[in-house]
């Protein structure tokens, strides 16, 4: 996982943020304004030790 690489996501719960939550090998990706049911090409922003966050790509 870095940052500026696109992946294609299921949304599949929300945060306490209220931000969508995804998965890609079981990384957790907080995608801003992503909701649950949506499946999506998204943008990694930022990747830390435990999670990453990322925007839906356009």
């Amino acid at each position: 996982m870095e940052t500026g690489k696109e992946y294609e996501v299921q949304i599949t719960e929300t945060s306490r943020k209220g931000d969508g939550i995804a998965r890609v090998q079981g990384f957790v990706i907080f995608v801003t304004g992503g909701q649950v049911g949506q499946k999506v090409k998204v943008k990694i922003t930022n990747v830390g030790n435990r999670f990453a966050t990322a925007e839906i790509a356009q």
